[in-house]
């Protein structure tokens, strides 16, 4: 009798559409009973805290600025159930982790904590000017990573649907690395 090995999978996700693209394709490729999924979400504070709080002043920023963050975390935390409740559904064995701080680092650093066997997150597509002031974290992720990379992209389309909101996105490609 074959032993089944279990694959390990870090589905690396950010609060686009894009990451349900890639939790898509995970429940396509892979078998459900021999594959373990880490969902993982990078928390950016700089992204996460409104711009206004640069500016302000006075006894009230303290509690407002901990509030914001409280909500960020709260925020990151469902958006990882989330993902993770849509592998579970497809009965995959998902947990979740939130980590703060920079995106290449947090994904680079679980995978290589974790023994990932492989990395799968979406990509936004960004070319020119936007990849330039963005970044593109899925190629650096490719380039750097210690395992295997799969960056899942969407049709142009399907781009505008997702950069609005987490929504049914068809027409999933894959590009392996």
């Amino acid at each position: 009798m074959a032993m089944i090995t279990n694959m390990k999978v870090l589905l690396a996700i950010d609060a686009s559409g894009f990451s349900e693209a890639a939790a898509r394709a995970v429940v396509k490729q892979f078998r459900a009973e021999s594959t373990e999924v880490c969902v993982l979400h990078a928390l950016q504070w700089q992204r996460a805290i409104p711009s206004c709080f640069a500016f302000a002043r006075g006894d009230t920023y303290g509690p407002q600025f901990c509030s914001a963050m409280k909500q960020a975390r709260e925020q990151a935390a469902a958006l990882v159930a989330n993902i993770a409740d849509v592998l579970r559904a497809s009965d995959f064995r998902a947990s979740t982790e939130v980590v703060e701080g920079d995106p290449l680092r947090a994904i680079l650093g679980r995978a290589a904590e974790w023994g990932a066997d492989l990395i799968v997150l979406g990509s936004h597509g960004r070319t020119g000017l936007d990849r330039i002031l963005f970044g593109d974290i899925s190629e650096k992720v490719a380039q750097r990573a210690p395992c295997s990379v799969e960056i899942v992209r969407t049709s142009s389309q399907d781009r505008a649907v997702a950069f609005g909101r987490i929504g049914a996105i068809d027409g999933d490609s894959v590009q392996r690395r």
